[in-house]
């Protein structure tokens, strides 16, 4: 039997084996219900995270951060620079003190949505 024979065979096997159940699926009767889709999975709301602030920087609106996990983000803990939309979020931080933050992902870009110090 030469390979294009047994080439024919297989694809002949395997369009019958899917050929039932595709017809099942495409039969459109009473008795066929309809098509279900899967729910779309929404992201994990944002939620506080711990941290300590290692740097800021005003005039680049960024502020280096020890945090905690972001399950938002997928984003075990660690240092990182995140940017922030309006430099007064930056107001009265200072390296060594303790915050509590939101971030999300905007445009690739990793942005503190909220932060607060925790004194």
């Amino acid at each position: 039997m030469n390979l294009l024979h047994r080439l024919h065979l297989t694809l002949a096997a395997a369009a019958l084996a899917a050929g039932p159940a595709h017809a099942e699926t495409s039969r459109n009767d009473a008795t066929s219900s309809p098509p279900t889709s899967a729910a779309p999975t929404a992201a994990p709301a944002a939620s506080l995270v711990d941290a300590e602030v290692r740097r800021v920087d005003v005039a680049t609106r960024r502020i280096t951060l020890r945090h905690g996990p972001i399950p938002n983000l997928a984003m075990s803990a660690m240092t990182m620079v995140f940017q922030v939309r309006d430099p007064k979020m930056l107001d009265g931080l200072s390296p060594g003190d303790t915050v509590r933050f939101t971030a999300d992902r905007v445009d690739g870009v990793y942005l503190v949505t909220s932060i607060e110090a925790v004194r």
